[in-house]
């Protein structure tokens, strides 16, 4: 059983929140709307306030149009066709506004999968970073966040998840992987409430680790 809190010690300059898909297209009014997010944002929003430089937000774009992708993803967009770029409004994809305010200075990374690893990109901004911790936050719990996290356990990063600001469309399945996240993966997560994050992240701002652009 993974024990609660930031049981590895307090975070420091080799930290970056890393967060998830908190865009408008699972804001309220979103053609995925995700009831929770407007309720995990405020704290989300304190933590970037707090840390825009060591903060890079993912974003899920969808294909350019209806049956595009590979394997199954063409599948996928047959049956989403309305969220495909050629159909949807292109703003939805932008961070929700209240997070976009604070790029720059945090970075934004795109990825056409729900894992933000598969396509590369991740691997590379953080190669020579020094960063060796990440704090995950945003959307969803059983979706893009499980495989965001599973993504830097394989990778060796100190994985803290934030009870209080990572959100699902679907209770049961929320709460069944927070019960695998404590159960599965006692030496490699580490579950923490926001609270925990705010007042065990040390070192100065100002004294961030750099990730490339």
């Amino acid at each position: 059983m993974a024990a609660r809190g930031l049981v590895h010690g307090l975070l420091g300059e080799s930290c970056l929140h890393l967060c998830v898909d908190m865009q408008r297209l699972f804001a309220p009014g979103g053609p995925w709307a995700v009831p929770w997010a407007q309720r995990i944002l405020p704290a989300i929003e304190e933590l970037v306030a707090k840390r825009p430089r060591q903060t890079l937000f993912t974003r899920f774009v969808p294909a350019a149009h209806p049956g595009q992708g590979p394997g199954t993803w063409a599948r996928y967009y047959r049956r989403w066709a309305e969220v495909t770029l050629a159909n949807v409004d292109p703003t939805l994809v932008e961070l929700m506004p209240s997070l976009a305010r604070f790029v720059p200075p945090a970075k934004v990374l795109d990825k056409r999968v729900y894992s933000p690893w598969t396509e590369g990109r991740l691997d590379a901004l953080l190669h020579g970073s020094g960063v060796d911790t990440l704090v995950i936050t945003g959307g969803e719990t059983d979706v893009c966040v499980l495989a965001t996290v599973l993504g830097a356990i394989d990778r060796g990063f100190r994985t803290v998840i934030v009870t209080d600001a990572i959100c699902s469309s679907a209770d049961q399945t929320h709460d069944a992987l927070m019960e695998l996240y404590r159960s599965r993966y006692s030496e490699q997560v580490e579950i923490a409430e926001m609270g925990e994050v705010l007042d065990g992240w040390r070192s100065p701002a100002s004294s961030d680790r750099r990730i490339q652009s």
